[in-house]
C-alpha cells in the first residue's frame, strides 16, 4: 500500500519568497528521491486568460485561481507526485480579492465574499503543510514590476487576517 501524497502550500503577498522558497524544498525532495510536482504561475496564467490581477483582482479572476489551483494539484496527483508543492494556496486568491476591495474603499456583495471564501476554504485541510510569508518592507523588490507598496502591504495584511480569522496554523 503507498502512503497518501504530501501536499504543501504558500500564500503571501508578491515578491516575498514564496517560489524561492518552494524551489529549494522541490529540490531537496527529489534529492530524496521523491516525485515532486510543483503547481504555480496562477497569476501570470490568469493575465494571460484576460482576467485582471493585483489592485484590479475581481471576483471571477479569484473564482479562477481558486479553481485553477484546484485544477492543477488534482492533475499532478493523477499523474503520481508523491509531494504536491502548491505556489499560491486558495486563501493567496482571497487574500489579493479583499486587498483589492480595500485598495479602492470598495466592499464585496455578502453572498459573493461567502461564496468565494467558502470555495477557498474547503481546500485547506488538503495541506500538511502551509506556509505563509511575511513582508518585509526593508527588501527590495523587482522594479521591473509595477507594484504599488500600499496594495502589497494589504495583501500582507489580509493574508495574515484570513488565516488568523479562521484559525489556520502556518508556518513562517
Amino acid at each position: 500500500m503507498t502512503s497518501p501524497p504530501i501536499r504543501m502550500g504558500v500564500l503571501g503577498t508578491h515578491s516575498t519568497g514564496k517560489t524561492t522558497l518552494l524551489k529549494r524544498i522541490e529540490m531537496e525532495l527529489r534529492g530524496h528521491g521523491l516525485t515532486v510536482a510543483r503547481t504555480g504561475r496562477l497569476g501570470q496564467r490568469a493575465a494571460k486568460a484576460g482576467l485582471p490581477e493585483m489592485q484590479h483582482h475581481i471576483e471571477r479572476s479569484t473564482e479562477w485561481i481558486i479553481t485553477q489551483g484546484i485544477a492543477d494539484e488534482t492533475s499532478v496527483l493523477a499523474l503520481g507526485a508523491e509531494v504536491v508543492v502548491a505556489d499560491r494556496a486558495s486563501y493567496d486568491a482571497i487574500a489579493y480579492w479583499y486587498a483589492e476591495l480595500e485598495f479602492r474603499g470598495d466592499t464585496a456583495p455578502p453572498l459573493e465574499r461567502e461564496r468565494l471564501h467558502a470555495l477557498a476554504s474547503t481546500q485547506l485541510p488538503k495541506y500538511d503543510l502551509l506556509f505563509a510569508t511575511v513582508l518585509d518592507e526593508s527588501v527590495a523588490v523587482n522594479t521591473g514590476h509595477d507594484y504599488d507598496p500600499r496594495y502589497r502591504r494589504l495583501v500582507d495584511q489580509h493574508t495574515h487576517h484570513l488565516l488568523a480569522e479562521d484559525n489556520i496554523p502556518t508556518s513562517a
